[in-house]
């Protein structure tokens, strides 16, 4: 939506001026001659942002979640199923649900749906909400005239996204609680503990040993010089997300997220769980194999993989089978290749990928299940190495001193 001025004369003639909120000009125009007023000049209004406005802009929620997108394709199954015009159907829906992003979105699409534009076009203004997948996946709809399959399509495949993101949040909560509480406890240990001992072994005139040099010199670092740690680990912080956002440095770090040990295998299994369910998902919907590809390369979360996937695109396009270009890739399994090769054969792609992406995501269930048997041994050593480091510095001058007094 936008705002506009506009002018114009009544049925006397009167010029007459205001300001109004439409999706286009066209519909200024509309409403304009609804009232009996011939339009002269329709103008884009520029309102000079105030403090409020951008305050709004940045503390205002604009994301529209997961869970709110499952709610928005079930609702419009039931509307498509039951026949309701599409654009009554979104204006009963847009004034049930609570305002918000989606509500504005819901309100904007409808608009637009009365200027004659399709509702894949119309959703396509509001990308922030509706990726690529979503926005194909409604045109095939409209195009086959099966809205409420493919609309009941995506809320099953955005829940079982959303059950993936909550089951990796679950089950890296426990190791980040740990680590963040290793991370405390080392900071109070070399300001506040051992600067205790070092002031209590001073008082002996005794040379201690290397260990305890070492815990009270790191210390003496900290206490001294604490603003400068905290300034080199925020550099390094900033530096490091700074570079993260290039291209070239979010391609190598996604990269790299895929070789990391234990939690490596699971992100690269879970990739590719979404890419082959999608590709499934838009096979069986009716869309050309390169189109399918191109679009699953855009909605994956990972740039390596992306790029991965647009050069099996690039090998199809160029006339070779689907089994040799994602084999020349790297990235799959041979159950996959070999579900591929046969799905090819028997024209049976989609139904036989679908059976590997429902393996897949019983495999990612299992590795996320198991992540915290498998992260906590590796625990254990850290907190043991800390400890160990800690009582021999600590406790080993006080035993040396207590057998020269004996």
């Amino acid at each position: 939506m936008a705002e506009y001025t506009y002018s114009g004369r009544d049925e006397k003639g009167k010029m007459i001026t205001g300001l109004i909120e439409k999706a286009s000009e066209n519909d200024v125009a509309n409403f304009l001659l609804k009232k009996n007023i011939t339009p002269v000049a329709i103008d884009v209004f520029h309102r000079q942002a105030s403090f409020n406005d951008i305050l709004q802009q940045y503390t205002k929620r604009k994301k529209v979640s997961d869970e709110e997108l499952v709610m928005f394709c079930r609702q419009m199954y039931t509307i498509n199923k039951a026949g309701l015009p599409l654009m009554q159907g979104l204006e009963s829906l847009s004034v049930s649900i609570s305002s918000g992003p989606l509500q504005e979105c819901l309100i904007d699409v409808t608009h637009r749906l009365e200027t004659g534009v399709s509702l894949s076009s119309a959703m396509g203004y509001h990308r922030h909400i509706f990726n690529n997948l979503f926005l194909g996946m409604i045109k095939i709809g409209e195009e086959t005239g099966k809205l409420d399959n493919i609309f009941a399509q995506m809320g099953v495949y955005i829940s079982r996204d959303i059950e993936t993101k909550k089951s990796i949040k679950s089950a890296l909560r426990y190791p980040s609680f740990v680590l963040s509480a290793m991370v405390v406890a080392l900071f109070v240990v070399n300001l506040m503990v051992i600067p205790a001992f070092a002031d209590m072994f001073s008082r002996f005139d005794a040379e201690l040993p290397l260990p305890t040099r070492i815990l009270i010199g790191t210390s003496q670092f900290f206490v001294d010089y604490w603003w400068l740690v905290i300034s080199i680990l925020a550099i390094i912080i900033m530096g490091l997300v700074a570079w993260i956002k290039t291209p070239d440095g979010q391609f190598l770090w996604h990269r790299l997220k895929l070789h990391i040990p234990i939690v490596g295998s699971l992100v690269n299994k879970a990739a590719i769980s979404r890419y082959i369910r999608s590709f499934s998902l838009m096979l069986s919907s009716g869309l050309s194999m390169n189109k399918a590809i191109g679009l699953c390369a855009d909605i994956i979360e990972n740039e390596y993989l992306s790029f991965q996937i647009k050069k099996i695109k690039e090998g199809v396009e160029r006339g070779d089978t689907l089994y040799r270009t994602h084999k020349k890739s790297g990235m799959f399994s041979p159950l996959i290749l070999q579900m591929i090769q046969v799905g090819e054969n028997s024209g049976q792609v989609d139904t036989l990928l679908m059976e590997v992406a429902e393996s897949y995501e019983r495999e990612v269930d299992y590795d996320l299940q198991s992540l915290s048997s498998k992260i906590e041994p590796i625990l254990i050593l850290i907190m043991a190495g800390f400890v160990v480091i800690l009582a021999l510095g600590i406790f080993l001058p006080m035993w040396e001193m207590f057998s020269i007094q004996q």
